[in-house]
């Protein structure tokens, strides 16, 4: 029986500190385009709201991405490596309470640029939904093997742009990328601590 390969990593293995750092400039990176798109362009930003009900939204809509990613991940084999592949990357030199800002960066900052800056700038319709999706999973490319995940982040895109796009609210998006990048983060590490004790 054939094993498995595991795919080589195109990027060195980083350290937590080098994951963080990057994290944190990733986001700082964003905002400052963000930040100048809005000063350069005629639109304001998508508009947000703190509410109950938009919270709930995001969280419904969070569950519901995490577990169609799930789903992916159990019956697409490309998106299942490569999704090991960047988890892997990202995930494995992280302690348990870095995941808070795992949620936290890439929920404010991504959601700033690709809903709450993106779909203004576009005219708030289909184009610009797909636009912003496909930018969205682009900024996720980690390698050239890498396009099952780059596909998959594109879809969870059109679906945190729908949600913004029908509720008004970025709020929605915001809470939904963040509780979806907890819940998959957690997971995986307690299956990673799982696989190490067995």
């Amino acid at each position: 029986m054939a094993q498995q390969q595991k795919q080589e990593p195109e990027i060195p293995h980083l350290t937590r500190t080098q994951v963080l750092v990057a994290m944190g400039a990733t986001a700082i990176l964003l905002w400052i385009v963000a930040k100048l798109w809005l000063q350069l362009g005629n639109f304001s930003l998508m508009p947000w709201r703190w509410e109950a009900k938009g919270f709930l939204w995001g969280v419904l809509l969070g569950l519901c991405i995490t577990a169609l990613s799930g789903l992916a991940y159990y019956l697409w084999l490309p998106y299942r490596r490569s999704a090991n592949y960047y988890l892997e990357m990202v995930l494995q030199p992280l302690a348990l309470p870095d995941l808070i800002w795992l949620g936290l960066l890439p929920g404010l900052s991504e959601e700033l640029l690709f809903r709450g800056v993106m779909l203004p700038a576009f005219g708030y319709d289909h184009s610009a939904i797909i636009i912003s999706s496909v930018c969205f999973g682009i900024l996720h490319l980690s390698g050239s093997q890498q396009w099952p995940y780059v596909i998959w982040a594109s879809i969870v895109g059109l679906l945190l742009g729908y949600g913004a796009l029908l509720s008004g609210n970025l709020l929605v998006p915001i809470v939904a990328h963040i509780v979806t990048n907890l819940i998959s983060s957690y997971v995986w590490k307690m299956r990673q601590s799982q696989s190490i004790k067995n």
